[in-house]
């Protein structure tokens, strides 16, 4: 989706990440966007509307508490410079938690901690009656953890031939154990710096903006591959094993530990070496700039159009290293003679240069009816380059499993001589374009009543997978399994046809609003994040499913039962279904991916007076999500890398990754005067166990799955003035 911050759009997805302060509005619009709205709108438009400064000084504090450790600290000041002509606004905000859960093998060292802080400025000037200058800068940091994640298997014949019902069980139901040996890191710096103006004639108005933005983001944690066994000679994965088999220590079931590597069965994030160390590096920075014209908004007939370009250089990084017992070195190549030496490693940069032009007419055909034709040009220019030593070897990984895994091999499968007799990477490039309409007719049927139609276009750009990646899968897969999962290193762009028809109203002298909307989606060549697991350690990859449709129905309600009480409510449900997927073809008919079956939302908000201009405030609210796949390998059986060292015994079964339904129920009750308000707030407040995510990895045999967020109660405090 587009994510617009005070009309600049913004182009790192971690951008996202952020603490919305000051906040003004939000508005969602669904379906494709991007004729207006800009690059990769494909699914809708978030924008969100802070507070802007004027000439009055005002000033804001908000402390909150909460179990866990848990603090948030915001404050803000805004208002004049130079009265009428110029205002500026500062805020910042610090967050910090111990997190839910915590490390039985490390003591207390919590596997989800999380701390943040951010400054932000912001400086506004009526340079002229017609132009006016909005400037802002943001700079923030992340120290937080990462890879809150245990493995879920699910091989039914192993189950049944060693009697361990572990080894296939259901996501839900999973008993969380983390004990890696390794304290994971995630850290993000981001800088962003924006210049907009906004010129206003009688003939219409100019609007343009040029953003900077330079995120980067890294993390480490344990390791996936002990269950793979190419660690089982390395001495330090020997010594820990036996350390802590002669210590009793226990593994979560279905791993058990043996005075050596060779008898034990691991699985991922394990208190041994064997499963080594991972370290990623995401690294983004960008300038981007827009200019649009538009006609005046009281005439017949409406016009916009603009320019936009995009330049953006982006650094991807895996590593899997070997633990050797002194943590992580945080860098994505580290010699055979360092503390955590590389033993494969996927490092990539990509540019991409984008150049856009946009326009929409808008024609009143009667005094209710409005037609609209928007209409975008998109052009990416994408460049891959892989930045992996061609020189360095591996100590243990080979591409030929059977020989012991004696090492000796490249550090990216896409350098192994017997695929790659030129013994390097080349550089790529391509370039993908897409034509982009949207048309909306919208009816005043009468002043409490609109409807509408609309039909669009979504576009997301192609591009590049890190280099390696197509012979990774079939060096470690396809070739010793028999398989055929097609991964490519460039992944093909994905377009959409979304057509919806809805109904807005007002009923009861405008005391409540009602919604209803259907829609139905096509879309082609949908963009797939694929989460694979082998010999090679870890492998992330965008695949293409050929078509999915998506169809279903919104309902919506708001309601100010009297003037102290509002109700709001929503229902969605959706039918989706994977029509063709060359990459996966047996997962054709099944669900789309990461697509609740319903959802279901409901508000209720009291703020009755007291007295001497006290309040008590409260509200009630709750949210159900149905049920849901996070993978196309769903009711699926699979040909598993298990089947190597067990076969016939080594399929895998999905049919228990699914997540159930759940719903969760958040309280909220306090007290308000003029210019303060104090809350007591819970979160969760029944305690649901909920699976937040599913990351299914089918060769691999199971899911790495993660919990989401427990039962926690707080206390707020705000103070304007």
């Amino acid at each position: 989706f587009a994510f617009i911050v005070d009309g600049v759009l913004m182009t790192n997805p971690a951008a996202f990440n952020r603490e919305f302060n000051n906040l003004e509005q939000i508005e969602i619009l669904k379906g494709p966007q991007g004729a207006l709205y800009g690059r990769n709108g494909a699914a809708g438009a978030v924008i969100v509307t802070t507070q802007a400064p004027d000439n009055q000084m005002r000033y804001r504090l908000t402390a909150r508490g909460a179990e866990d450790d848990s603090y948030h600290m915001f404050g803000s000041v805004m208002g004049p410079i130079v009265e009428d002509r110029a205002h500026f606004s500062i805020t910042a905000d610090w967050r910090d938690s111990d997190g839910f859960y915590s490390n039985s093998f490390r003591g207390d060292d919590s596997v989800d901690d999380f701390s943040d802080w951010n400054v932000n400025g912001r400086v506004m000037f009526e340079a002229t009656d017609n132009l006016s200058l909005d400037f802002k800068a943001r700079y923030g940091e992340v120290d937080a953890a990462a890879i809150t994640f245990n493995a879920a298997f699910a091989l039914p014949d192993l189950a049944g031939a060693f009697g361990n019902p572990d080894l296939f069980e259901d996501s839900n139901n999973h008993n969380y154990v983390f004990q890696g040996n390794i304290n994971s890191q995630n850290d993000q710096e981001a800088l962003e710096l924006s210049g907009k103006f906004d010129y206003d004639a009688q003939w219409g108005s100019v609007t343009g903006w040029l953003l900077y933005s330079d995120i980067e983001n890294s993390f480490s944690a344990d390791g996936t591959s002990g269950a793979f066994g190419f660690f089982f000679t390395e001495p330090t994965c020997i010594a820990t094993t036996a350390a802590l088999s002669a210590a009793g220590v226990t593994l979560p079931s279905p791993q058990f530990l043996a005075p050596t590597p060779g008898a034990s069965f691991f699985g991922p994030y394990t208190p041994t070496s064997c499963d080594g160390t991972q370290y990623q590096e995401r690294n983004q920075d960008d300038i981007s700039l827009e200019v649009r014209v538009a006609s005046p908004d009281d005439q017949r007939l409406r016009w916009l159009g603009g320019l936009y370009f995009l330049s953006l250089d982006r650094e991807v990084g895996v590593n899997l290293g070997i633990d050797q017992g002194l943590g992580v070195t945080e860098s994505l190549f580290v010699p055979q003679t360092g503390a955590n030496p590389t033993e494969q490693l996927l490092w990539d940069d990509f540019d991409t240069n984008v150049y856009s032009v946009f326009g929409q007419l808008a024609y009143d055909v009667t005094d209710s009816v409005e037609l609209a034709m928007a209409l975008r040009y998109d052009l990416e220019d994408r460049e891959a380059s892989s930045k992996v030593p061609t020189t360095p070897t591996t100590q243990y990984i080979d591409f030929d499993p059977s020989d012991g895994f004696t090492g000796g091999a490249p550090l990216n499968p896409a350098l192994n001589p017997a695929i790659n007799p030129s013994g390097t990477i080349d550089d790529v490039d391509d370039e993908w374009s897409q034509i982009q309409p949207k048309l909306t007719v919208t009816w005043d049927v009468n002043e409490n009543t609109t409807s509408f139609a609309s039909w669009g276009v979504g576009f997301k750009s192609g591009g590049f997978n890190n280099q390696g990646s197509s012979a990774t899968v079939d060096t470690f897969y396809n070739i010793p399994l028999g398989t055929d999962l097609v991964i490519q290193d460039k992944f093909d762009e994905e377009t959409s046809s979304a057509f919806e028809i809805g109904v807005k109203a007002r009923v009861f002298d405008g005391h409540v609003s009602l919604e209803a909307a259907v829609f139905h989606t096509i879309v082609d060549d949908m963009q797939f994040f694929e989460f694979l697991v082998g010999p090679f350690g870890l492998l992330r990859v965008v695949s293409n499913i050929d078509e999915v449709r998506i169809t279903g129905f919104e309902l919506g309600a708001n309601a100010m039962i009297t003037d102290w009480l509002t109700m709001s409510s929503g229902f969605s449900y959706v039918d989706s279904e994977i029509e063709d997927n060359s990459s996966r073809p047996a997962t054709e008919g099944n669900d789309s991916p990461y697509t609740p079956q319903f959802t279901f939302n409901l508000a209720t908000e009291v703020d009755i007076p007291i007295r001497n201009e006290i309040n008590f405030i409260g509200g009630i609210y709750v949210r159900w999500v149905g049920e849901t796949w996070f993978h196309t390998v769903q009711d699926n059986t699979l040909t598993t890398l298990n089947e190597l060292a067990f076969p016939t015994l080594g399929t895998g079964d999905y049919g228990r990754t699914q997540r159930d339904a759940f719903a969760i129920l958040d309280l909220r009750a306090g007290v308000a005067g003029r210019n303060w308000e104090v809350a007591v707030f819970g979160k969760n407040v029944a305690d649901e166990d909920v699976l937040e995510e599913n990351i299914t990895a089918p060769e691999f045999g199971g899911s790495f799955i993660h919990p989401g967020a427990e039962s926690r109660w707080g206390v707020e405090a705000t103070v304007n003035f």
